[in-house]
């Protein structure tokens, strides 16, 4: 390579490498011919990269869906969780939540525990019931088939013949996230959702959604999915504002409000309280 005049060298942008996973799914992408693939009777996949996603959660013991809000990464996971519980193929369903807040305050919500921690995990059960009939939803909750549970109670367990779904990961730190994946009991599956661009973790706590793509990338019988504002199926203006927001931020950094650091666990908070 030539130096140009004063014998600076030029510097050349090198292309990002991929991860095996990247790779993967690019690998899978072009293979793809047939048509998408259907969940249930009424979930069907709408994107190639939510059919990989789909595809790779039957075919793997822990499947990551990165990507931004509404490109149906929990929902294809519940999906996919509740048409095991129906074939037998698992006896229950996990679902869980690290316990960090995005802005508000759980210990000040009124109520009992429960009361306090239904508002948070609401949107979990809410996907359920898009699905299922509310009253098929709430027998399965009075029959503990599906548990709806803050990450915290996942600690010292083994969750065995079960399908494990941890929503928000994105918000979990390097230990929680380890302490998750090493859950997995014989006979069950595990689907872990996140988005990089909402995370509430305080600004020196690193993700550990981030961490585990570095750490398991190369670990067999674990597949990372990433989609993109492509794979949105809410409403169609909700790709457009992802692009504005992403394309304000971009211009504009010191915009973008990071949140403080708390001196301790909002779950712990309420748990205290009640104590």
């Amino acid at each position: 390579m030539f130096a140009p005049l004063g014998g600076v060298k030029m510097r050349t942008e090198q292309p990002k490498k991929l991860s095996r996973n990247e790779e993967l799914q690019i690998v899978e992408a072009k293979r793809h011919t047939g048509n998408f693939l259907s969940i249930l009777s009424n979930v069907r996949c709408k994107s190639l990269n939510q059919h990989l996603f789909a595809k790779g959660i039957l075919e793997n013991d822990i499947t990551f869906g990165i990507g931004p809000a509404g490109s149906g990464k929990t929902f294809l996971a519940i999906a996919t969780a509740l048409q095991m519980l129906n074939e037998n193929k698992v006896d229950r369903i996990i679902l869980s939540r690290p316990a960090v807040e995005a802005g508000e305050s759980l210990g000040f919500l009124p109520g009992t525990l429960q009361e306090k921690l239904d508002p948070y995990l609401r949107p979990l059960f809410d996907a359920i019931i898009e699905i299922m009939k509310p009253e098929r939803a709430e027998k399965l909750l009075s029959q503990n088939k599906i548990e709806i549970a803050p990450l915290a109670f996942m600690r010292g367990r083994t969750l065995s013949n079960a399908f494990i779904i941890l929503d928000e990961a994105q918000n979990t730190t390097a230990a929680q996230m380890k302490m998750m994946v090493t859950r997995l009991g014989l006979g069950s599956k595990m689907v872990i959702t996140g988005d990089m661009s909402q995370t509430d973790l305080p600004n020196n706590v690193k993700s550990g959604l981030v961490h585990a793509m570095k750490v398991l990338d190369n670990v067999k019988g674990v597949r990372f999915y990433t989609m993109s504002k492509e794979d949105v199926v809410r409403h169609p203006c909700v790709a457009a504002i992802i692009d504005a927001y992403d394309e304000y931020e971009a211009l504009h950094p010191e915009t973008v409000v990071t949140p403080k650091r708390r001196h301790q666990n909002p779950l712990q908070t309420v748990l205290a309280e009640q104590g």
